[in-house]
């Protein structure tokens, strides 16, 4: 939703299973977190049940896609193992695959382990914080299952993320991020590709903001964006307010992003995205 010009030519489609999903129209990601100590919705959806009934929330809400994680990555979150990461997921993934057929369903990880896992038991994407510097075998894995893989900008781990504030240029220093990462898949032969600059990942309030404003500047790499704005400390710190009242600063955010070309919101509130979305688009067309 920018008319600003780019270097490359925009790839605007991801093939999901079979499914090519356009992402010339923005489209949106609904959470679902198996973890019982995400920052936001921890231990709300971790048993079969109540995921199920979440992932009929979200996609009667308009998503057009889900991510399921496992392993919590908020700021100082527990390291937990491969095997409890892949014992929460399962057998809800499975479920998923059988109760919702046609859902595109995307998997939260940075284990090559639990990405073969995954697609085995039907999910279509990878989503991984760490663009592979946290297991060597994840971008030889995501080549061989060729699959879509979204990676995102940390430094270190969620453990040690919130000191790692050090950037010269942090604009520059993720473009830079990416642009090693993308020559390196694409030598792989993996060419669906969507970056996240990964906010509030090893990034100050001002930082955030920084990013935010020169959002657009990813789209030089030609590859699609993701971000994952949703209820983060970026925003009720700044409004000294807390995650639980964060939505309508949530949406601003949304919108800024929206208009600066975003083509993946990844969100807790899918009503309320889908709302922006349309009125983002509305304006669009309308100018």
């Amino acid at each position: 939703m920018t008319g600003k010009n780019t270097v490359f030519q925009q790839k605007s489609t991801l093939n999901v299973r079979g499914k090519l999903l356009d992402l010339s129209k923005p489209k949106i990601m609904g959470i679902l977190n198996l973890t019982p100590d995400s920052f936001y919705d921890g231990g709300r959806n971790h048993e079969l049940q109540n995921a199920l009934k979440k992932t009929e929330e979200l996609l009667s809400e308009g998503a057009d896609l889900i991510d399921l994680g496992a392993y919590s990555s908020r700021p100082g979150a527990e390291h937990i193992s491969e095997e409890l990461e892949s014992a929460r997921l399962v057998p809800i993934l499975k479920a998923m695959v059988k109760e919702f057929p046609s859902a595109l369903l995307s998997v939260d990880t940075f284990r090559s382990g639990i990405a073969k896992v995954a697609i085995q038991e039907g999910a279509g994407l990878i989503n991984d914080i760490s663009a592979g510097a946290l297991d060597p075998e994840m971008f030889q894995t995501i080549a061989v299952l060729g699959v879509p893989y979204i990676m995102m900008h940390m430094k270190g781990t969620p453990q040690t993320m919130s000191a790692a504030y050090n950037y010269e240029n942090i604009s520059l220093e993720v473009l830079q991020y990416f642009s090693s990462r993308i020559q390196q898949l694409k030598g792989l032969g993996v060419h669906d590709l969507v970056i996240d600059p990964g906010f509030g990942f090893a990034k100050n309030l001002e930082q955030n903001y920084e990013l935010l404003a020169k959002l657009e500047d990813l789209k030089i790499t030609g590859q699609p964006v993701l971000a994952g704005l949703s209820r983060k400390s970026m925003i009720y710190k700044l409004l000294k307010t807390d995650a639980e009242n964060a939505l309508n600063g949530t949406s601003v955010v949304h919108t800024i992003a929206l208009m600066k070309g975003v083509n993946i919101l990844r969100v807790h509130d899918v009503k309320a995205a889908r709302e922006v979305l349309e009125i983002v688009r509305q304006l669009s067309a309308s100018g």
